[in-house]
């Protein structure tokens, strides 16, 4: 009984495992939402709605600016209040609801081609969507200090996260079920469509059904997680966004650990808002083929996310992030070889199933270091601040998407992409396969560098964690 209240005092908590299941839904939920925007936004603005590929690069990088001065507030005002149902995990509920919302808007056609509408559902979607998700990072690091726990719930969180992931790459067949069909003479049938104009109700359909699953599991996310470890009320009330950019310089880990979120968001982003693109106009692939593709890139999680923590103890974290890095790089140049050589549709699956191995693994973990920096924070500074540390993670994060979604959007310009055409240039087919393979293993090599840099072993957070139990 006693080491049991010590444990508790000290915030070093094991969870059960339908706590961690229970905490982990809020990932799920999230992705549903939000991942669903970052892998498939670009490509409905571009083919259904009726905006030019450099108009919506252009909004997404508005968009990510208006985050870097709404995050800091929201981070701030996070760690400050103390709303009744819960520090943290009140925001699941009162900024689910109208992200929920908003996020159902960004894929209705009724104002096609507006841009004042894209803008406006986009920027109130991404808004309500930093009033869940820095709190929610913030719940992470408030329900244990334990560091072999936070590695275990990191593991649980992203392969639900990934869960998500192979939902919403099933958006093809589901939005065939309800697009109009037309005569395909290649295949003498008639087949579905979901990159036109008239496809826009069954998009509208698709993103409705996610939303609403992924706000139910938000509601119980909320009903079954409790906060352990939070910042004292009279250290919470002197909290303010300045205090962001203050933690910045100088907490070296969460610098470190932020531009690695900033090169591993946009690699990924890139990546995943161009696969649609390559597997429509490279490959020539049937809605069925791009599922399985996509699949490919999400099926190693549910392997390989459960034995992180035991990659981990066999490689350390450094050694882990190095393995797991080479091996996404190694897929990637492999895949362009692949394409290049016009090998068969299964050997371009045998390297997007490599590519991915190393790509979950590596950013999959990175989630458990934001506890970590959140941790150390407290002890040089005193102040628990997760809401001020998670809102400088996301602000990396979406940083990272926004570059993700102009980048590909300015280079498809710069290639002379046309989505009314049916088919695409020598250049424009060599743009969207760089896109895929060169330019995210080129970010990827940087983060590899990038991530050599963080400092705070499990040996040292041991150490940082029993000296902050020995001051309280």
């Amino acid at each position: 009984q006693k080491d049991i209240l010590k444990m508790q005092q000290d915030g070093n908590i094991r969870l059960t495992w339908f706590q961690r299941i229970s905490f982990s839904t809020g990932d799920l939920a999230q992705n549903l939402i939000y991942q669903t925007i970052s892998i498939w936004l670009l490509f409905y603005y571009n083919n259904v709605f009726g905006l030019k590929s450099d108009v919506v690069a252009t909004m997404f990088l508005v968009v990510r600016v208006i985050d870097i001065i709404w995050d800091p507030v929201v981070g701030a005002f996070v760690d400050r209040a103390n709303p009744r149902w819960g520090k943290y995990r009140s925001w699941l509920i009162l900024g689910g609801i109208p992200m929920a919302g908003f996020a159902m808007l960004c894929f209705w056609n009724g104002f096609s081609g507006s841009l004042l509408y894209a803008y406006i559902t986009y920027v109130g979607m991404s808004m309500c969507y930093t009033m869940v998700g820095v709190p929610y990072g913030a719940l992470n690091s408030s329900l244990t200090r334990n560091t072999d726990e936070i590695t275990v719930l990191t593991s649980v969180r992203m392969v639900l996260a990934n869960l998500a992931g192979l939902i919403i790459k099933t958006l093809p067949l589901v939005i065939a079920i309800f697009a109009p069909k037309v005569y395909n003479p290649a295949t003498d049938r008639m087949e579905a469509v979901y990159n036109t104009p008239e496809s826009g109700n069954a998009w509208f359909i698709t993103m409705s059904v996610f939303v609403l699953v992924g706000l139910a599991l938000l509601f119980f996310c909320f009903f079954n997680t409790h906060e352990n470890v939070v910042m004292d009320k009279d250290q919470a009330e002197s909290v303010r966004a300045s205090d962001l950019w203050k933690e910045l310089v100088r907490n070296r880990p969460l610098r470190v650990l932020s531009i690695f979120f900033l090169i591993a968001f946009t690699m990924m982003s890139i990546s995943n808002a161009t696969d649609s693109y390559f597997m429509a106009y490279n490959i020539g692939a049937t809605p069925f083929m791009t599922t399985t593709f996509m699949w490919l890139g999400t099926i190693p999680a549910f392997i390989l996310l459960p034995l992180v923590p035991a990659f981990k103890r066999r490689l350390g974290k450094q050694g882990m992030f190095k393995v797991f890095i080479g091996l996404g790089i190694a897929g990637m140049v492999l895949l362009y070889v692949l394409v290049t050589l016009k090998a068969g549709f299964l050997f371009l699956c045998i390297a997007q199933l490599i590519k991915n191995a190393g790509v979950l693994v590596a950013t999959g973990y990175m989630w458990a270091l934001v506890p970590e920096v959140v941790t150390y924070s407290e002890y040089t500074g005193g102040r628990r601040v997760a809401g001020i540390v998670n809102a400088l993670t996301c602000i990396f994060l979406k940083a990272g998407m926004a570059l993700g979604g102009v980048i590909p959007g300015y280079v498809l310009a710069w290639v002379g992409f046309n989505s009314q055409s049916g088919t695409q240039s020598p250049l424009a087919l060599q743009g969207i396969l760089w896109l895929v393979t060169l330019v995210p293993a080129a970010l990827f090599v940087l983060g590899y560098i990038v991530i050599g840099r963080y400092e705070l072993s499990d040996e040292r957070m041991d150490k940082i964690n029993s000296e902050i139990a020995e001051r309280k």
